[in-house]
């Protein structure tokens, strides 16, 4: 059977640590994908690396994905998601219509993608709540997301789920729902 993945995109503050958290609560399997992180600021969810290891890692062609995003590069490996694979089920969290395809291209697994998405007034509500202090930057962000959806119109989305409609824990029982079907099983 092959292994089951999670892609989770959407814009800043548009829930994706919140739903992956209520996923890790349902199910243990459950793990966010730790990016390497080649830069500064929050280290907390990351695998912070050093710009030698991300040349190591793009020299042995396995760097899968790498985007640069608030003066910091962002990577997701093929080592890293061994080891996530081997841990159980890995959600990826990712703000780029690009970084989706790379995965499903580029490393073998059930990928489920499924679309989170709010309001830029709720990014901003949220990121000024939780007391970012680039609240500015992340409303860039929800912009260019907003526009590389309106630029790839033709996604397949496994899952859609309206954050300020739904709560976290049940978004995290759609999308395990989701995997328990497409496994021909059932959900946790």
């Amino acid at each position: 059977m092959t292994s089951q993945g999670v892609i989770l995109y959407g814009p800043p503050a548009s829930g994706k640590d919140t739903v992956t958290s209520a996923l890790t609560e349902l199910n243990s399997r459950y793990a966010q994908f730790a990016r390497l992180k080649v830069g500064s600021g929050k280290a907390a969810g990351y695998r912070m690396g050093t710009a030698k290891q991300l040349r190591e890692l793009e020299a042995a062609g396995d760097v899968v994905y790498a985007n640069v995003r608030y003066g910091n590069t962002y990577v997701i490996d093929r080592p890293g998601l061994d080891s996530a694979f081997a841990a159980g089920v890995p959600v990826v969290h990712l703000g780029q219509v690009g970084g989706i395809r790379a995965l499903v291209d580029g490393y073998p697994a059930d990928w489920s993608v499924v679309l989170l998405w709010c309001p830029r007034e709720v990014t901003e509500q949220r990121s000024a709540g939780r007391g970012d202090s680039d609240t500015v930057a992340r409303l860039a962000a929800w912009d260019a997301t907003r526009e590389d959806l309106d630029a790839h119109p033709g996604v397949a989305w496994d899952l859609t789920v309206d954050t300020t409609a739904a709560a976290p824990q049940d978004a995290a029982g759609l999308i395990d729902q989701l995997l328990a079907q497409r496994a021909g099983a059932a959900p946790a």
